[in-house]
């Protein structure tokens, strides 16, 4: 038994498959059996996660509306149907305090990873309970570590000697072991190199520590678990498959499950699947019947259930040649800076603790360390909609009724004329509804308010604190519910039959000692329910008002549809124009009194068409469409799905630093371009053009004809049109889109996103940023260079996910725009500047040996050579990563300078070759000078030389510094007296 709703966490499959149930009541067995739904398990791999998760909402008693979530092709039903007969088809659904029968994924998992590429149409059977199982199954166990106690050195050793660098120093290292090629003491290759293994290790270990203390988090969440022997309290990992679960409402279900019964005697459920396709709207499912109509909970225990699961689970050399050949190579190893890695990871580390630490981001969690200089090279930035650039808030802003409109300010109007009307229905007896041209302003705004209140699929749920909470398959649909109450009348309840709505006592004629008698409650009986499809683009109900029994064919739907079934009007048009310009999501709201003869005859056909065999769909679409001509318009209602917290701002400034921006949706064209337009996506004078349903791969080449070459144009292309383009015209599509400014994907697949996302980066070679909330964003934001999550209302999928997890869009433009620069430029610098202190000490050493017949002598070594790229150097150079080439006011309020950024001029050939030069020159004249000018003393050259070369590199990383930081300063002042007293403790190596 539970609490009503689900909501899926888990990404959608690539493979098809469906369950196959079959439920006999022989009384002899002694438990249930279960299967796991393959749209929900896949999802889970995208992040190696152990299970797919859902969350419970609340149910409504719209059981005719209930579908299963996937279909079994024909070659699947013939061959389950070959092992068990008769079935019953169910979809998978969830529900607070539901059981459920726990599927384990990891099992899937491997059943895909090891099956992939072969068919399998062979039916399991799973029974319950978990310990009488036929064959074993992986634990429930969330688990995102990358190693453990025995894989731990051996991966991280191999990941990084598989560097050129690093593999490359262990070899000189190795190399000292042969008295041939051994020059000066062991240590000095030895130490710079375990320095930066231990540095690594130390940075791998406590990372995988933190992603084991988050998979602990998750794996001991506690859940009921129904047994013979009653309830039992235990830790989502130790969900076994065949278990009964209960999950109540608002909790997320641990593991793939089949719903068996609800505590609603309908058996009726809302799921939400925002993990799966990024849909926040509840879905309506219905139990499994013969489970739902036991008496109680344990009876389930005696009752015998078989389910199948059916899945489609990729100068001539002479003497010791060669020993002077390698010991050169060991000599100017130096070139090659083993610690140039290190410090561009600790640089990295840093950038990421700024990250993290910028009060202007709060929240914001860098995820993955290696890649924030990325952030400073995006020039694509590929966006989700809903939970991303809008909050999936909805408001109704405005009702207009031809001759009158009313916005958030003037609410306390329709109040007022709704007070006037129901006086007026009392006095003059005038109930239900009139079509009567030229009626009072006030019973046609009665008209309009109550048909908003009783045309839709919303079912109130009562919560425990008493406050009514509505659900819906549309967000629309609650908003306008809402609005309705709001301004006085009220859906009080509502059941597969009956519709009741509640007056409240300010609309009601008062009289001295309160509210008239009149009756708070109207009452409807629901005689026929059409919903909403992607086709019609439009639902409807019919109605019969139990008070006066006059009957009612009540209908919303799109601008485009409904135009052509209301009376003619001359403002239709022009305001639907003028609300989609405001980014108002504009629903046409009609209506049409039936005669009992009238709906009698819509009944019969209505009737026949669903039980024919033949064309049942288009009988029924005729059926339908013998009601809905001649409606009288009755309003148009706009309402406006609220935008993140600074989004236009957000994206002018990303446009303004010459960044692309790409939308990619599931939602319909209609949603996805109010939104585009009302986030400031696509400019207000700008062309939007709008490509369909195109299935003609010849007519799909006529389509980017029209827009080729036009540079200011706004695309907006659904999946069906985008299939066509990615299998015929790959390249003629990628060319024109990528010129285009704004492209808006609609009805995109989780799969195609991430097509879309790979198709960029191999055309264009740039940097994609991909931003997202849900589940269903998690192969783009993985497919991209840099992917950003969003902790929202979808869960916390994607921004686990993701490289950085933020808690707002606009936040995206620091992390570009300050943080992305900062990072790019002090990685460059810092890299560069690591390069020229290994080259300097290269090419005094060369000179040196050319003094000395090209002798294979070393110029410093023992601690001189440690200590050169360690305490002499490291802290200046390294703090090399404070530097701010902007202040942050002017690298925000001119974003055109990210442009320069996209070029590469800080890290280039050119640059590189730059600094090969001062190296050349610096070392040069570093060594011949000490020669020259101190050649009376050449027994200390080694310290005259030393000297000057540590001095010009803490002279040269001044010279560097655009911006001091105290760090800075006291790095120089600190490192230069350590060295000046090493040079009397060292007077050996001196």
């Amino acid at each position: 038994m539970a609490d009503r709703t689900t909501r899926s966490d888990a990404p959608p499959s690539g493979r098809d498959w469906d369950p196959l149930i079959n439920i006999e009541d022989d009384g002899d067995a002694e438990s249930p059996a279960a299967a796991r739904g393959a749209s929900l398990a896949v999802a889970a791999n995208l992040r190696g996660s152990g299970r797919a998760y859902q969350q419970l909402a609340s149910d409504s008693p719209e059981a005719e509306e209930a579908s299963p979530l996937t279909r079994l092709d024909d070659r699947s039903r013939r061959a389950a149907r070959a092992h068990r007969g008769d079935r019953r088809r169910r979809g998978l659904g969830w529900l607070g305090r539901c059981f459920a029968l726990a599927i384990a994924l990891p099992a899937f998992l491997r059943s895909v990873l090891w099956n992939r590429g072969r068919v399998s149409v062979l039916p399991r059977t799973i029974v319950v309970p978990a310990d009488r199982q036929d064959g074993s199954y992986p634990p429930n166990v969330v688990r995102n570590q990358k190693y453990n106690l025995v894989s731990f050195l051996p991966v991280v050793f191999y990941e990084q000697f598989k560097f050129f660098f690093n593999l490359y120093f262990l070899l000189v290292a190795l190399s000292q072991f042969i008295p041939a090629l051994k020059i000066g003491y062991l240590f000095t290759y030895f130490a710079p190199l375990g320095f930066v293994l231990a540095v690594t290790i130390g940075k791998e270990a406590f990372d995988d520590y933190k992603r084991h203390q988050r998979d602990k988090e998750a794996n001991s969440q506690v859940y009921k678990k129904l047994t013979p022997r009653g309830i039992e309290l235990i830790p989502s990992a130790r969900i076994s498959v065949g278990d009964l679960i209960f999950v109540h409402k608002d909790q997320r279900v641990p593991a793939d499950c089949i719903l068996l019964r609800t505590e609603d005697p309908s058996g009726t459920c809302f799921i939400r699947t925002d993990q799966l396709d990024g849909e926040t709207d509840w879905k309506l499912r219905v139990a499994v019947p013969m489970c739902q109509k036991l008496h109680n909970d344990d009876a389930i225990l005696d009752t015998h259930h078989s389910v199948y699961v059916v899945m489609i689970v990729l100068d001539g050399l002479k003497g010791l040649w060669y020993i002077y050949l390698f010991r050169f190579l060991i000599l100017f190893s130096s070139i090659i800076p083993i610690s140039l890695r290190v410090n561009l990871d600790m640089g990295k580390t840093v950038y990421s603790m700024q990250i993290m630490q910028d009060q202007q981001i709060p929240e914001t969690i860098v995820r993955t360390s290696t890649i924030p200089e990325e952030l400073g090279r995006v020039e694509y930035v590929l966006t989700d909609k809903t939970g991303t650039l809008t909050k999936n808030e909805m408001e109704l802003k405005r009702l207009h009724m031809g001759t009158m409109s009313f916005g958030l300010d003037s609410m306390d109007e329709v109040r007022s004329h709704l007070h006037s009307s129901f006086y007026q229905r009392q006095e003059a007896d005038f109930v239900g509804f009139r079509p009567k041209r030229g009626r009072d302003i006030s019973l046609r705004v009665w008209d309009i308010v109550t048909t908003l209140a009783l045309c839709h699929n919303v079912t109130p749920i009562e919560a425990e604190d008493g406050e009514i909470a509505y659900q819906a398959s549309s967000p629309d649909e609650v908003a306008i519910v809402k609005w309705t109450a709001s301004v006085g009348i009220s859906l009080h309840s509502r059941t597969l039959t009956h519709i009741e709505l509640r007056i409240s006592d300010r609309l009601r004629p008062q009289t001295h000692i309160g509210p008239s008698a009149a009756s708070s409650i109207l009452t409807f009986r629901i005689l026929n329910v059409f919903p909403f499809t992607s086709e019609s683009k439009r639902m409807g109900i019919i109605v019969r008002d139990e008070t006066t029994g006059e009957i009612w064919f009540l209908t919303k739907g799109a601008d485009g549809v409904m135009s052509r079934l209301v009376r003619y009007n001359d403002w239709l048009e022009e305001e639907c124009g003028n609300m989609a310009r405001e980014g108002l999501r504009t629903l046409v709201i009609a209506r049409k009194r039936l005669t009992e003869d009238e709906y009698a005859d819509f009944q019969a056909k209505y009737s026949a068409a669903q039980i024919s065999i033949v064309n049942r769909t288009d009988l029924t679409r005729e059926a339908i469409a013998s009601l809905e001509h001649e409606l009288d318009l009755l309003g148009l209602t706009g309402v406006e799905d609220k935008l993140q917290d600074d989004v236009k701002v957000s994206l002018e400034l990303l446009r303004n630093a010459g960044i692309k921006i790409w939308m990619l949706t599931g939602d319909k064209i209609e949603t996805a371009a109010c939104i585009a337009v009302s986030s400031k996506l696509v400019s207000r004078n700008q062309m939007i053009h709008t490509v369909a349903k195109m299935t003609d791969p010849l007519r799909a080449l006529d389509e980017l004809d029209i827009i080729r070459g036009k540079g200011d144009v706004a695309l907006i292309i659904d999946g069906e049109s985008l299939h066509v383009y990615m299998t015929h015209h790959v390249a003629a599509f990628t060319n024109v889109a990528l010129a285009l400014p704004v492209v808006v994907c609609c009805r995109c697949s989780p799969t195609q996103k991430a097509e879309i996302t790979l198709l960029i980066r191999a055309f264009t070679g740039r940097r994609v940023l991909a931003i997202g909330d849900g589940g269903n964003d998690v192969s783009m934001i993985q497919a991209a260079d840099v992917g950003v999550g969003i902790v929202g209302k979808e869960g916390r999928q994607a921004s686990l996910a993701a490289d950085f997890s933020v808690t707002q869009f606009c936040y995206v433009t620091r992390l570009m725009l300050w943080h992305g620069r900062n990072s790019y430029k002090r990685s460059a610098k810092l890299s560069q500047f690591v390069i020229h202190r290994g080259l300097i000490i290269s090419v005094m050493q060369a000179v040196f040996s050319a003094i000395f017949y090209f002798a294979p002598l070393p110029l410093y070594q023992g601690l001189l050579l440690v200590g050169y790229a360690t305490i002499y150097t490291m802290a200046p150079v390294f703090s090399l990563v404070l530097d701010k080439d902007l202040t942050e006011e002017t690298a925000l309020l001119y974003p055109e300078l990210y442009k320069e950024l996209r070029k590469g001029r800080s890290l280039s050939y050119r640059t590189f070759f730059t600094w090969l030069l001062i190296s050349i020159y610096q070392g040069g004249a570093i060594m011949i000078l000490s020669l020259w000018l101190f050649e009376s003393d050449f027994v200390n050259i080694v310290s005259i030389s030393f000297t000057a070369l540590v001095f010009n590199e803490l002279l040269m990383v001044a010279l560097e510094i655009t911006t001091w930081h105290p760090l800075m300063i006291w790095s120089e002042i600190i490192t230069l007296a350590v060295y000046l007293s090493s040079m009397s403790l060292l007077k050996t190596d001196f």
